[in-house]
């Protein structure tokens, strides 16, 4: 799966396993799925998923990783990505826009991107066929990108992975099916009903769309107008998240939780995040029990490197190098939540 700032790829074991444990638990509701990684994982677990998440990109990993069904998408999708990986390059809008103007991939691969994803608009697939195709795109040029990780902005010098081929690969699609939704948490949480929701919503002021534009793009392809070093897609420059406002997130995520319609939560927030644990505990303790899961790790690798000016210059330092994960565990029964807790 794609790099991804907050990624729970260290946490989804104790994630699956809190789910796992509320008794009777049978759908669970992710409604910010990003990379789809903890829906794929309890998926992977048995559990009915619905996946919602409100930027393309997400949208298209959730119908891949989530909505799709193995049984009915594998053979034509390798067949399909064997065809594609065959393609001559093609250099076009994402060539000039982001391996020209910018440097997030080397143009050679950034012709081969351009052409694969011009099959894909012409193909006329099955919207989850399409999914797995976009996602296979996606992951190969994660691969190959030069950046640290998002794409606020890029290395000065290519990195090594940059020059390497672009290889396209089969997503590791489940058999079964889920559902993916592409609609603003609030709405999702008000429209669907789970046995349990899982809350990882943005914590501080960085926005996903923005770290993650060019996904963004190159699944809808709709080749927007670009601004500044980073060719971000122009509508970056409106867009606003209540959960990236200091201001604002305390009264999002009150209503988030309020809307949600589910008898479990689990919320996962970090402690870099603008809600501090007993700000945290106290609004979630009006839908039931609160235990609460610390788990230490590394910070986000681009946290590490340290602070650059234009130019290249080192002008920070960095504050601390580990962060700590905190998982909410949410039960209308006190029993319940600590033992999903325990887990």
């Amino acid at each position: 799966m794609v790099k991804y700032i907050g990624s729970k790829r260290v946490l989804v074991p104790r994630i699956v396993g809190a789910v796992s444990a509320f008794r009777g638990a049978r759908t669970v509701l992710d409604l910010f799925s990003g990379t789809s990684r903890v829906g794929h994982a309890l998926k992977r677990a048995g559990f009915r998923v619905l996946a919602n998440d409100h930027n393309a990109y997400a949208h298209a990993l959730a119908r891949c990783y989530v909505q799709a069904d193995r049984r009915r998408v594998w053979d034509e999708g390798q067949r399909l990505i064997r065809e594609f990986a065959g393609l001559p390059p093609r250099p076009g809008y994402f060539t000039e826009t982001f391996c020209v103007r910018a440097r997030f991939f080397h143009p050679r691969n950034g012709a081969r991107i351009d052409a694969i994803r011009e099959a894909i608009a012409g193909g006329s697939f099955e919207p989850n066929l399409e999914a797995v195709l976009l996602t296979a795109l996606m992951e190969a040029a994660d691969r190959v990108d030069s950046t640290t990780g998002v794409q606020m902005a890029y290395l000065k010098t290519w990195a090594p992975r940059a020059l390497h081929e672009l290889e396209l690969r089969m997503p590791d699609v489940l058999p079964g099916e889920g559902k993916a939704f592409c609609l603003d948490a609030v709405e999702a949480a008000r429209a669907l009903e789970a046995d349990v929701a899982y809350l990882d919503p943005p914590y501080n002021q960085h926005s996903y769309l923005g770290n993650y534009h060019v996904w963004e793009t190159l699944v809808r392809w709709d080749k927007p107008e670009a601004y500044g070093v980073a060719c971000k897609r122009v509508g970056c420059k409106t867009y606003r998240s209540d959960f990236n406002s200091r201001r604002r997130i305390h009264a999002a995520l009150g209503a988030l939780v309020d809307a949600v319609r589910a008898p479990h939560l689990v919320v996962s927030f970090n402690d870099e995040g603008y809600v501090s644990r007993a700000q945290m505990e106290a609004l979630l303790s009006r839908r039931g029990h609160v235990e609460v899961v610390e788990i230490d790790f590394p910070r986000y690798v681009g946290a590490r490197i340290g602070i650059f000016n234009p130019s290249g210059i080192k002008v920070g330092t960095v504050g601390r190098l580990r962060n700590k994960e905190r998982l909410f565990i949410v039960s209308e029964e006190r029993a319940c939540a600590r033992a999903a807790a325990e887990r």
